[in-house]
């Protein structure tokens, strides 16, 4: 089988559905797992499903797709406007990255509007909600197909 694509997830997203849930929804992160499991499924892609609250772990991962991932979605959380860490992480990734966001992070306060992730980025996908994960997973297919 194919090299599986990364899905990464950072800080708070463990609380998805329950925290804030007229900004993120009523979703669990289990159900964007399963649902973003199933779309895999449909277009031929296996997918490694993680999500963390602590930047290196994250970075640990990104690390471990250099050699084992075809492409990264990542919903970096709040370390999308801080790390510069993951960013050079990202930076020594050589296949796709796609940036996610369940809310639409220009309509949110100021400091939410610079992404040192969209830096890396092939694309950027903001507001769509939990969509926004099987829109990146439809696009990562068509980037890991050429």
């Amino acid at each position: 089988m194919a090299k599986p694509i990364f899905l990464l997830n950072g800080p708070n997203l463990n609380l998805l559905g329950l925290r804030q849930p007229e900004i993120y929804g009523r979703e669990t992160l289990e159900d964007v797992a399963e649902a973003c499991g199933a779309l895999a499924e449909e277009l031929g892609l296996s997918i490694r499903f993680h999500q963390s609250n602590h930047e290196g772990q994250i970075i640990d991962w990104i690390h471990e797709a250099r050699g084992a991932g075809a492409g990264i979605v990542i919903n970096p959380g709040a370390f999308t406007h801080t790390s510069i860490a993951i960013l050079d992480a990202l930076n020594a990734f050589e296949g796709p990255v796609l940036e996610v966001h369940i809310s639409n992070i220009h309509k949110r306060e100021s400091f939410r509007h610079h992404s040192y992730v969209s830096l890396r980025a092939e694309g950027v996908i903001a507001g769509f909600g939990t969509e926004g994960y099987l829109l990146a997973l439809r696009r990562m297919k068509t980037l890991v197909s050429k």
